[in-house]
Order: C-alpha cells, then structure tokens, then sequence
C-alpha cells in the first residue's frame, strides 16, 4: 500500500508540476514580469482604489531569480514539491475510497481545487506584484482555516448520510467567509486594473487544469498499480 502511494503520488506530482509550469511560463509568468515593471516604476505611477498611501516596502538585498532559466527552475522545484504533496493527499485518501473510475479522479481534483485554490482566493485573490496586503500571518491564518471548513464542509455535504450532516457541511463552509479574510488599511495597487484582472483568471484556469491533470492521472495511476497488484 505504501509503495503504491508513493509511485502514485511521484508520478502523478512530476506530470502535473510539469503542466503547470508550462501553462505558468506562457500565461502567469507574462502578466508577473509586466506588474514588475510598474513595480520598479517611480511611486506616482501607483494605482490607489481609496485615498491615502499604501506602503510597499522592498528590500534591496533580497535574492530573487533572474529572468529565463532560473525563474522557469524554481518555480518547476516549487510546483514539483507541491503536486507531489497534493498528490500524496489524493492517494492516501484513495486508500479510504478507491474510485471506481478513472474519470472520478476529476472529482476529486475538482474537489481540492475548491478547497485550496476557489474558496481561499474568494477572501485572498491572487495578487500581482506591487499590490498592498494584509499581514502575513493573519493571512496565513485565515487561509489555513478557510481549507479546512471547506474540506470538512465538502465531505460532509458529499458523504453524510442525512441531511442534518449535510445542511452542517454547508454551514462549515460558509463560516470563513462570514469571519472575512483579513484586509489591509488602504487597498492600492501599482499595477493596472486590467492587468489585475487578466492575472486572476489566469490564475484560476491554471489551477483548474493542474488540479484537473492532478485528479485524474493519482486515480489512474492508483487504479493501474492495484489492478497490478492484484494481477500478480
């Protein structure tokens, strides 16, 4: 069972960290180098959607991949890690409910993509370069347990055996979004609106298809090794 978690979950994190860099370098990366510019850009260039002065605070001696190949590998080493970890998660919970299909793989990608990428950017969207954030940790915070109401909340809504566990799944996940992600003080960016904009939904149709590639390729891959296993 181990060895057909891992092989699942190796395979299936390299092909799909593979696509996503690809559809990354073509689509994200663009709009990521034009924020940049803005960024660089002198301070009266800032795009402000209420008054007053936002901080954005760089530092100069911060170590950042160069433009080319540098860029294309770390974030190939970035998504590499994290598919093979998403990819783990869906093999360990095959092992609970192995799909009887290959394509309820897609299912399931469809279901981590609403809980770590649909319902934290409701609160959090993706931000370009250059954008005025709140803190940190309380971001993190709020993300972290945004995931989670929405996975517990999904798996009652999919799984419960009433309604009662069911009408529970959806108030679980509402409840973040009630509590509101944290925001920062003045909401500014130094990118246009129109460029904000193209990088949103460049990034949700992204994350669409890896974890699409994601559900589909850990259900095929687990669904073969078993057959293997059981065949020998």
């Amino acid at each position: 069972m181990i060895k057909r978690i891992a092989q699942t979950a190796g395979f299936t994190g390299l092909a799909a960290a593979l696509l996503l860099t690809l559809l990354q370098s073509f689509w994200v990366a663009p709009l990521i180098l034009q924020a940049e510019t803005f960024e660089h850009a002198p301070a009266a260039t800032e795009v402000a959607h209420e008054h007053g002065a936002a901080a954005h605070e760089h530092d100069a001696e911060a170590w950042e991949p160069e433009d080319g190949w540098q860029r294309v590998l770390s974030t190939t080493g970035g998504n590499l890690v994290v598919a093979v970890g998403f990819a783990l998660m869906l093999a360990g919970l095959y092992t609970l409910r192995t799909p009887t299909r290959t394509a309820q793989g897609l299912l399931w990608g469809l279901a981590g993509y609403a809980t770590f990428v649909l319902a934290p950017t409701l609160g959090l969207p993706p931000e370009l370069p250059g954008t005025a954030a709140a803190d940190l940790a309380q971001r993190q915070i709020w993300w972290i347990g945004t995931a989670a109401s929405t996975a517990a909340g999904i798996a009652l809504v999919v799984f419960g055996r009433n309604w009662l566990l069911k009408a529970l799944g959806v108030a679980i996940l509402v409840v973040p979004h009630v509590i509101g992600a944290p925001q920062p003080e003045v909401h500014s960016m130094l990118a246009p609106e129109a460029l904000e904009a193209q990088f949103k939904i460049a990034s949700q149709l992204t994350n669409v298809v890896f974890w699409l590639a994601l559900g589909l390729i850990s259900a095929w891959l687990f669904r073969r090794n078993r057959d293997d296993h059981y065949s020998a």
